[in-house]
């Protein structure tokens, strides 16, 4: 793997513009790096895109746009709170389309903005050009993925440190024991090393995120699961689904099958990568995308 000290000391030279969303609200997006356009939506779901950073340095072979969703980093608070639904966000991005200039548009979409991006290409299939999903949620295509399928991730880091307190909590969760102490305890999970720069991007997730736009954003009528994979078994842009081998969120066996969605697509799973493939291993994950987007 790439040594930590690049993540935490290489400058982002972003530069933020605004246009208006579908209903006018003003909207953020930091741009970095030259070359076509790579829209990249941000996880969370609604944190600011700062945490994705320049994806670990891929705004040395694209140029990066990094949407704040609205709410969320320097975009502002629209009028109506029911704008949050992750569906309703389609708009905003056609909207960015547009402004933009593009006809057609390579999409990167990370976690909870995978579920975005899949949204905005099954409903606008000929207007995304490559689509590359990191660590994308399950629940956009309905994918079920068992407490089995997790705990056989999981116990691939039972030698680390932190796993027998994590692991039990994560026992408690699976049995329908959960509380907020727990899903804080599991975190170390989510990281393919726990160490100070994971601990350091974590802590500042809460300050990054609108909470009360998340719990908006997959609220009722958000996902037709079956819709999209009808829609997207139609896509002819090429896919590519980057996991890591650590996700519990989506465990690489999972992924060959959401995979196998689309008409074209190719898996690459990062070893010993977690949920933040550009934290534990950038230099992967910039030459995997990288080759992907040429």
């Amino acid at each position: 793997m790439a040594a930590r000290n690049s993540v935490v000391a290489r400058a982002y030279d972003f530069r933020m513009a605004t246009f208006d969303g579908a209903d006018g609200t003003r909207l953020a997006y930091h741009q970095a790096g030259e070359g076509r356009p790579l829209i990249c939506l941000p996880g969370g779901p609604m944190q600011a895109s700062a945490y994705l950073g320049d994806v670990g340095g891929l705004s040395a072979h694209r140029s990066l746009v990094l949407l704040d969703l609205r709410g969320t980093g320097e975009s502002a608070v629209p009028a109506d709170p029911a704008s949050y639904r992750c569906d309703r966000l389609v708009d905003d991005v056609e909207a960015l389309r547009v402004h933009l200039g593009l006809d057609r548009m390579d999409l990167l979409g990370h976690s909870a903005g995978a579920a975005l991006a899949l949204l905005y290409a099954a409903r606008h299939l000929d207007r995304v050009g490559r689509l590359a999903l990191i660590n994308p949620t399950p629940r956009a295509v309905g994918l079920e993925i068992s407490d089995l399928d997790r705990r056989q991730v999981a116990e691939l880091r039972q030698g680390e440190p932190w796993f027998p307190d994590a692991f039990a909590a994560l026992e408690r969760i699976w049995s329908g024991d959960g509380t907020a102490a727990e899903w804080m305890a599991i975190a170390p999970f989510t990281y393919g090393r726990w160490d100070a720069v994971a601990q350091g991007h974590l802590a500042r997730e809460a300050s990054q995120t609108n909470a009360d736009a998340a719990a908006v954003y997959y609220s009722a009528g958000a996902l037709e699961p079956e819709a999209i994979r009808t829609s997207l078994a139609s896509l002819r842009a090429p896919v590519l689904l980057v996991a890591g081998e650590y996700d519990v969120a989506l465990p690489p066996k999972c992924a060959a099958e959401y995979a196998g969605l689309f008409r074209q697509a190719e898996l690459a799973v990062q070893p010993g990568g977690g949920h933040f493939l550009w934290l534990d291993d950038p230099e992967w994950l910039v030459q995997t995308l990288a080759e992907f987007l040429h």
